[in-house]
């Protein structure tokens, strides 16, 4: 499974839709959180925003994660030891403020696990063949476990768990 993630803060229209396009010719699922897009894929699974647990879940179970230059994704891919295909945002297309995003993906290009992509070809590229995974540094299988407990838990005692 490929899951493709924007963030929640600002829309990435751009990525949301190469995606959408190649996901019927990529032989696998692609869940993506799509966040303040106005593109509404048809090809692909998809969900604005992601609870964490269920977010964990996702990364737990993803091949590759495709996603924009945010830090928490960065950090949540090197925890569960997932290759990450980092597509950041450009100032110069109106997708950011500033091009931090650009900066960090940069920085960050060639690390273990890491690819950047800057436009549809190397994207598919990428995915087709991504960077070997990096080793995970933490077992998330435990937390994600107990998290799974405890919110079946309290789904059952309160017959609902706002996320």
């Amino acid at each position: 499974m490929i899951l493709v993630t924007v963030g929640t803060q600002l829309p990435f229209d751009r990525l949301i839709q190469m995606m959408d396009a190649m996901a019927p010719d990529l032989g696998e699922p692609v869940v993506a959180q799509i966040g303040r897009a106005k593109y509404l894929p048809v090809n692909m699974e998809w969900h604005r925003v992601i609870a964490p647990l269920d977010f964990e879940n996702l990364v737990d179970r993803a091949r590759v994660i495709v996603s924009h230059a945010g830090i928490g994704t960065i950090l949540t891919a090197e925890r569960h030891g997932r290759s990450l295909i980092l597509f950041p945002r450009a100032v110069e297309l109106a997708e950011h403020r500033n091009d931090h995003q650009m900066a960090t993906a940069s920085a960050l290009d060639g690390r273990a696990g890491i690819a950047v992509a800057r436009d549809q070809a190397s994207l598919r590229r990428f995915i087709a063949d991504p960077p070997p995974p990096p080793p995970a540094t933490r077992d998330c299988r435990g937390r994600v476990a107990v998290c799974t407990e405890i919110a079946g838990f309290l789904t059952k005692a309160l017959g609902q768990v706002r996320t």
